[in-house]
């Protein structure tokens, strides 16, 4: 199995980067996870955008999700071609909200096929694993401000759990627990206290959460590049003390 990150920047992109997106691969099956802002470009470096098996999004937040729109575009009137629609996986609710935002974009008369003659858009059931081709897909609720989904990607032999967003949750390490890779947000800074209601972690909460689930790798993503990435990885290290890599975009890394 293998992951390329598309984009690790949060909500606002770091320069010259893309927000939340990983391409994950085994044999000839690609499933994209999130699809944010400035992700879609990042993608066509690295896979025919018509050859992607299936585009999975945890939650209905732009910086997860805007580049759907793009993709779309490429897939009606771009120079690849592929047989039927894309499968679009979407949480609970998300189908809904995209089919009303795309409606602005849609001429009068056509909203129902902005998406459909592209995309064959289904919701998930967070309850049930979710198969794409080779892929094993299950889900699980993270504690965010929307609700949003956790993902744990199995080909059989290896295993990739994506947290997608989430303040300190441990059911989220308990989902994790035993993966080859734990693809982890870290979007506040070292130290930072997130006042009220909790959407996100520091990078030693996540290395609490790689620590907890007994992963061999913690890849932080989801950061601000502001901050220096040996601060983001030493405030990692203070809780886990296996492989610790910062993502950033086309990084390739075997699971």
């Amino acid at each position: 199995m293998k992951l390329t990150v598309l984009g690790a920047s949060p909500a606002v992109p770091n320069p010259g980067r893309a927000c939340s997106s990983y391409l994950v691969e085994s044999g000839e099956q690609r499933l994209v996870l999130d699809l944010g802002t400035g992700a879609f470009a990042n993608l066509r470096c690295h896979a025919p955008y018509s050859e992607v098996s299936a585009i999975a999004i945890s939650h209905m937040h732009a910086d997860h999700f805007i580049d759907v729109v793009p993709y779309r575009y490429a897939l009606k009137y771009g120079d690849e071609r592929r047989e039927g629609p894309l499968p679009l996986l979407l949480p609970p609710g998300g189908e809904g909200l995209l089919r009303a935002m795309v409606a602005a974009f849609a001429r009068e008369g056509d909203a129902g096929d902005f998406l459909d003659e592209s995309f064959a858009v289904r919701t998930y059931d967070p309850g049930r694993p979710q198969a794409v081709g080779s892929f094993e897909v299950r889900f699980a609720l993270t504690r965010h401000f929307i609700p949003a989904y956790a993902m744990r990607i199995s080909n059989g032999s290896r295993t990739l759990v994506f947290s997608a967003d989430t303040a300190p949750a441990p059911e989220i390490a308990a989902f994790a627990r035993g993966a080859d890779v734990l693809l982890c947000e870290a979007t506040l800074e070292p130290g930072c206290v997130e006042c009220g209601e909790r959407g996100h972690l520091t990078p030693a909460e996540a290395g609490a959460m790689a620590r907890d689930a007994g992963v061999a790798r913690l890849v932080l993503t989801h950061y601000r590049q502001h901050v220096a990435g040996e601060l983001i990885r030493a405030d990692a290290a203070r809780a886990f003390a296996g492989d610790i890599v910062l993502a950033h975009d086309h990084l390739t890394l075997e699971v």
